[in-house]
């Protein structure tokens, strides 16, 4: 039984490695028909603009508002749902819809893919992600149409406010607004809070959206306190929660200190305006890519702490990228854990596993390695005509699906795209699920086997 389970387990990530693979090489077909054109289009183009939407990223090489007609926009929106949703979820989508039962198999592709610990009630769940995705985004669409519809007209404003509310959400960042993304609304607190709170509800992950509500309901039936309401949430939700708050606030308070005195991004704005595009910058780290300052004229320390800040990125089981605030979260524990003396990484009054461990950081290894490669090939390719800053910056948010550009990602050598597609496809589907599947199935006379410990010396 076990071994099917590993051989199901394998099976799933070559169906999210294929899947998405499939779905960007159709996307980039449909951008490409003249039909979704207001001018010729290369390929290229199309299928770097269909990548960088089913990976939610948002690095572009055209402008999607002036490009593409009102077929290829639907296109463009459809892909970055499938993208949000993930593929499998997708699917069980259809399956509901044609009223298809899901075998024993299929539920077990579903609780790998969203990494669950029992079967039972996975259907459920997919059914409560995709209902919750559409109200959310159905109400963040409602919010944009009081900017939207007035400024647009009827019809025009509620496909933005549609468009744009499945783009925040899912964490793509892709408007169709123009080249300035969000930068004409940065002092419009609609706008920049309809689409902070989007963002951050698809970087928060959908395990953590069914605990808090379970805590919420159980508190307004009054069988619990609000305390013991929170105390009683589970581990992965309090990581996320405090992760995501810090990186927030934080990040915020960084960036407002660093660029409240530039002349081409802050300088020129009131105090509440400073305090919004520094929390917006923020919170579009966690993945999204919208902006709502010019990212290029960025002080070089700042391009350096938003790289951190993708590079983490937002919590699993959603819509966003990077290595997941929890793994950040396990990695400054155990560094703890060590310095102090200690032998269990602990959190919150409970203990993280060994093999729980051991996955964050095989993801943050891998992830930084592509990372590195990617870069030191497109620094390589680009040779002295853009600055390195700029390269980590633009690799930083192909890797962890972001979509924040220092301006650069239209100028690139075609060989430099190309690499840029495969850092977000990579930032997708996970650098986990990249190495097993091409690693294949593991032996299993390696994991039983037990070798004699050793010590090496490190530090």
């Amino acid at each position: 039984m076990r071994n099917r389970r590993r051989s199901v387990r394998w099976n799933t990530m070559r169906i999210l490695a294929a899947g998405f693979l499939g779905v960007i090489f159709l996307g980039g077909v449909l951008l490409w028909l003249p039909v979704s054109n207001q001018q010729p289009i290369a390929f290229i183009d199309a299928l770097f603009t269909s990548t960088t939407a089913v990976c939610v990223t948002g690095l572009i090489t055209i402008t999607p508002a002036t490009q593409f007609t009102l077929f290829g926009k639907i296109v463009l929106m459809l892909l970055i749902q499938i993208g949000g949703l993930g593929v499998v979820a997708c699917m069980a989508s259809f399956f509901f819809l044609l009223r298809k039962r899901i075998t024993v198999k299929e539920r077990i592709v579903i609780q790998e893919t969203y990494n669950m610990d029992r079967l039972g009630g996975i259907v459920g769940l997919v059914k409560k992600v995709i209902i919750g995705t559409f109200v959310v985004e159905g109400a963040g669409a409602l919010f944009y149409a009081f900017q939207f519809v007035p400024e647009y007209g009827l019809i025009k404003g509620l496909g933005y406010s549609i468009f744009h509310a499945i783009s925040a959400f899912c964490n793509a960042g892709i408007d169709i607004l123009g080249t300035t993304s969000l930068s004409v609304y940065s002092a419009n607190p609609l706008v920049n809070l309809t689409t902070m709170a989007l963002i951050v509800l698809g970087g928060l992950g959908f395990v953590v959206w069914f605990d808090v509500l379970h805590m919420i309901r159980l508190t307004l039936k009054r069988r619990q306190s609000p305390v013991s309401g929170v105390v009683g949430l589970n581990l992965h939700t309090k990581l996320v929660l405090v992760m995501t708050a810090v990186l927030i606030f934080g990040g915020a308070a960084l960036i407002f200190l660093m660029e409240q005195g530039n002349p081409e991004t802050m300088r020129g704005m009131s105090a509440g305006e400073k305090v919004f595009s520094a929390l917006f910058q923020s919170v579009t780290t966690r993945t999204a890519g919208f902006f709502t300052m010019p990212q290029g004229p960025l002080y070089d320390e700042t391009k350096l702490l938003c790289s951190i800040l993708m590079f983490i990125g937002g919590s699993p089981a959603g819509t966003a990228g990077g290595i997941k605030t929890t793994t950040m979260a396990m990695l400054i524990l155990a560094c703890l854990t060590t310095v102090r003396g200690g032998k269990n990484i602990e959190c919150f009054g409970r203990k993280i596993t060994f093999e729980n461990f051991r996955t964050g950081f095989a993801v943050a290894m891998l992830a930084m390695g592509i990372f590195l490669g990617g870069t030191m090939l497109i620094a390589v390719i680009e040779a002295d005509s853009v600055s390195l800053i700029d390269i980590v910056y633009e690799t930083t948010s192909a890797i962890a699906t972001v979509g924040l550009t220092a301006d650069l990602t239209p100028h690139l050598e075609r060989a430099s795209q190309v690499i840029l597609m495969i850092l977000m496809y990579t930032g997708r589907i996970g650098p986990v699920t990249l190495a097993l599947v091409f690693a294949g199935k593991a032996n299993p006379k390696t994991r039983l086997r037990e070798l004699p410990g050793e010590r090496v010396m490190v530090g």
